[in-house]
């Protein structure tokens, strides 16, 4: 069965419902709403969030993730801020700005409670630092453990540490992988989900799958499962050498593939829905291809096409569930919006969003994930460089 997310949409409606707390730093946003037979979730904007130190700037936040706690944890890449980002660091300027952390813990407030990361909080291995060189995706677990995955040269690794950043354990080996059949080693890892010991990985930047480990309470992890798109072995050819954001707007692959038997260039994100759902992000197909853990392995559900004639950096990058389960939203990197639609059959209600850099709006959007309110927080990466938190302010009936 497949459903498709049309580019082209309603008009745009500016939203206009009132917030019930702090509405003086909550903006109207773009949105659009295309089915009227639904609720349909309002947000706007916090011009507030974050509430960051005022000799913080943040590179490339490459992923961004609410513990159970509704804390709210970034992944950001220091190398990605220039000397004149950096200059009261390096003793150019007076009043901007320090190199951040890698990982960095803010309160549901917005504000820096906690930042550690880098090759110093990661162990060396046959002469080689574990510390992902461009960390890409961060998933925070039931019990506070943060998992970090990596695309940069050799980072064929996902890394496990403690709320503190105390390294716990990690899957794959950097400047090692063997592709898609490979039980041991990974390929660029993009996502990382672990819920009671279940860890899914979405291996997507060289390799082109999904595997899955069991991890035991000391942090081992022993091969489960691996799968491509439809839940077939992954026969796609993998990315040789290294990738760089260049690719990530190649039209070398022909274009989107919506119904193409492999997962395309980039298996984006994996993210576990209600009632067993498995959703992965085939970002240069510009689809979420759905699928839902049973006992005897994973059983393929859907191919959710988002906008699907769109090129560029094409659109799937993250999914997220609303608090009840009633609503999936996807992030769609070129088109600069966030899809919303009803999970039971996947229509589309609406988005809101559209590309720009003020407030509302979204430059190389990259992840998201949702609170237990049902606010929505978003990351940015390339020029973009930022995060943006979306207040979810009542249904329009």
């Amino acid at each position: 069965m497949r459903k498709t997310i049309l580019a082209a949409s309603a008009a745009v409606m500016a939203l206009a419902t009132s917030a019930p707390v702090a509405a003086q730093t909550l903006v109207d946003i773009t949105s659009e709403r295309v089915n009227t037979e639904h609720p349909f979730p309002v947000f706007k904007a916090d011009a507030a969030w974050p509430d960051l130190p005022g000799d913080m700037m943040l590179g490339q936040v490459s992923g961004i993730a609410v513990g159970p706690d509704d804390n709210v944890w970034l992944t950001q890449r220091p190398h990605s801020l220039g000397p004149t980002d950096t200059g009261l660091a390096s003793g150019q300027a007076i009043a901007c700005c320090i190199v951040p952390p890698p990982v960095l813990r803010l309160d549901p407030q917005g504000r820096v409670i906690a930042g550690w990361g880098g090759a110093d909080s990661a162990p060396t291995i046959d002469g080689v630092n574990q510390w992902p060189a461009n960390t890409h995706g961060i998933y925070v677990d039931e019990d506070s453990n943060v998992w970090i995955g990596g695309n940069g040269a050799g980072d064929h690794i996902a890394i496990k540490y403690s709320a503190e950043g105390e390294y716990l354990g990690q899957i794959g080996r950097r400047e090692q992988t063997d592709g898609n059949f490979s039980e041991e080693l990974l390929g660029l890892p993009a996502d990382i989900s672990s819920v009671g010991g279940d860890v899914l990985i979405a291996d997507g930047y060289a390799n082109k799958r999904i595997i899955g480990f069991a991890e035991d309470d000391a942090h081992n992890h022993s091969f489960d499962a691996l799968f491509g798109a439809w839940g077939r072995p992954p026969m796609a050819p993998v990315r040789e050498g290294d990738f760089d954001q260049s690719q990530a707007t190649s039209t070398g692959d022909g274009g989107p593939q919506v119904e193409g038997e492999n997962f395309g260039d980039i298996v984006h994100c994996v993210v576990r829905g209600p009632d067993s759902t498995i959703y992965v992000c085939d970002r240069r197909n510009n689809r979420v291809q759905i699928f839902r853990e049973t006992d005897d392995g994973v059983e393929f559900l859907e191919n959710l096409v988002i906008a699907g004639e769109t090129g560029g950096t094409r659109t799937a990058t993250d999914v997220g569930f609303s608090p009840d389960g009633k609503y999936v939203y996807v992030a769609d990197m070129m088109n600069g919006r966030v899809w919303i639609l009803l999970r039971e059959t996947h229509e589309v209600l609406g988005s809101f969003g559209k590309n720009g850099r003020y407030l509302g709006e979204f430059i190389w959007l990259h992840s998201l994930d949702v609170d237990s309110q049902g606010n929505i927080y978003t990351s940015e990466v390339n020029t973009g460089r930022r995060v943006q938190k979306f207040v979810m302010t009542g249904m329009m009936q």
